[in-house]
């Protein structure tokens, strides 16, 4: 395995494609509840992905930005020694995912039916978006084109850092964050690896690119971090063109309580009051609503 912290991620569940890179899967909690018959995640609501069908999966770990709020470990730098190749991820998708579930088909005759196993080892949708950057993995818009060639629909979130690399991409809907109103908001809440005005600078042109293809914006609201200047936030979609917007409670989870506190994960009413704040300075409107993530669905008008 290419480092410690792949090893500790071993033992958090995360299956590798290779043993040079960090590439990885681990279905996400809404997979295996919607496996059991359960609620199916927000995305399933706002834009008809089934959750037992979707592979959360990430071609590097390495990320470029410490945000606070993140729930992953980024307390350890990840290295690898190489790159996994696009058709070893492609080739080891369902083997892996079926590893990952391995243990739910024994309680088909309770919870999980036989239909909703088969489909689940024949997932139809890839979601990169597990952890780390994936715009640091060089040959991201060839993974997405292979996926979408063998019938996967994706999609790509990215903190949108690397434009050049995401306007290369050709994914089914294309996520760029957009955690704060302006560079020093930027700088307190993601901590970027770099010149923060420089990243700044080129998350606003990957927000640019968005208008050309189906997109989503993603807006982690931690309360007293960067729930401020709506109007800002709302100046920035506005010349995006995004498809959607979703403005998203921050949750007090994993590895993030280690930098932020309880009080930081703000209610339902307040995630909804702060997107119809933005709605009321841009071209959107609040589509739809998933009070249990606390998320709001914007679309544009």
């Amino acid at each position: 395995m290419p480092s410690a912290p792949c090893d500790a991620r071993k033992k958090q569940g995360y299956l590798f494609f290779s043993p040079a890179s960090s590439a990885a899967l681990k279905p996400c909690l809404w997979c295996k509840r919607a496996l059991a018959g359960e609620e199916m995640c927000y995305k399933h609501q706002f834009y008809g992905i089934d959750s037992h069908r979707c592979v959360q999966m990430t071609p590097t770990l390495r990320c470029n930005q410490r945000c606070l709020f993140c729930w992953r470990s980024f307390e350890h730098e990840v290295t690898e020694e190489e790159e996994c190749p696009p058709r070893t991820i492609l080739d080891g998708v369902k083997k892996l995912q079926k590893k990952a579930l391995a243990g739910y088909n024994a309680i088909l005759d309770n919870t999980v039916t036989e239909e909703r196993w088969q489909e689940a080892l024949t997932p139809r949708h890839v979601a990169i978006s597990l952890s780390g950057e994936p715009t640091l993995y060089s040959r991201l818009p060839e993974l997405v084109d292979l996926f979408n060639e063998n019938g996967y629909t994706t999609f790509v979130v990215s903190n949108g850092t690397n434009p050049g690399v995401l306007a290369r991409c050709r994914p089914f809907q294309q996520y760029v964050s957009l955690d704060a109103p302006d560079s020093m908001t930027y700088e307190k809440t993601c901590h970027p690896v770099g010149d923060a005005e420089d990243f700044w600078d080129r998350i606003k042109e990957s927000l640019a690119h968005l208008q050309t293809k189906r997109s989503a914006v993603r807006i982690t609201l931690v309360a007293g971090l960067n729930d401020v200047a709506p109007e800002g936030y709302a100046k920035l979609l506005q010349d995006s063109g995004a498809t959607f917007v979703e403005v998203k409670g921050y949750m007090y989870l994993g590895y993030s309580r280690n930098r932020l506190q309880r009080y930081n994960m703000p209610e339902h009413e307040k995630v909804r009051t702060f997107a119809e704040r933005i709605a009321s300075s841009c071209d959107y409107k609040v589509r739809d609503e998933n009070p249990l993530s606390r998320v709001i669905c914007l679309e544009r008008v």
